[in-house]
């Protein structure tokens, strides 16, 4: 109808009677916590291909951060498509040259800790243009 008339026309129309519909309310998980703002209402049996395509997009979009990033689509407490945005690496082991490996190998395991630890208490904010691109297509 929009490009017969280019979309000058309008159409009037009555809705005969409503219909039952197979829905469920498929929630965007990033690093554990819900996206409200990417929480989408979608038909159950394309919940899990639709799920898989935005946390994949979420996952080119995002940017790295210290620590590792779970990206979840999830319908109630049924996770069904995940991927995880790795840390960035940062060599600690640099300013080293020579010596014990012990130094070495203290030092990593200091590292792994301190991204676990931010790992728990890190919070990850989403960019504007993240949203825009994930429901452009």
């Amino acid at each position: 109808m929009k490009s017969v008339s280019s979309g000058f026309a309008s159409l009037n129309y009555e809705p005969l009677e409503y219909r039952q519909a197979n829905v469920v309310k498929m929630d965007i998980y990033i690093a554990g916590e819900k996206a409200d703002a990417l929480a989408q209402m979608v038909y159950r049996d394309e919940a899990e291909n639709i799920g898989r395509d935005i946390v994949t997009k979420l996952k080119d979009l995002l940017p790295r951060q210290q620590f590792s990033v779970a990206l979840q689509a999830a319908v109630g407490s049924k996770v069904f498509a995940r991927e995880t945005i790795p840390a960035l690496k940062k060599d600690v082991t640099a300013k080293l040259y020579g010596g014990d490996v012990t130094r070495k190998r203290k030092l990593l395991e200091k590292q792994k800790e301190g991204k676990k630890k931010m790992q728990h208490t890190g919070k990850m904010k989403l960019p504007k243009e993240v949203y825009l691109k994930i429901f452009q297509g």
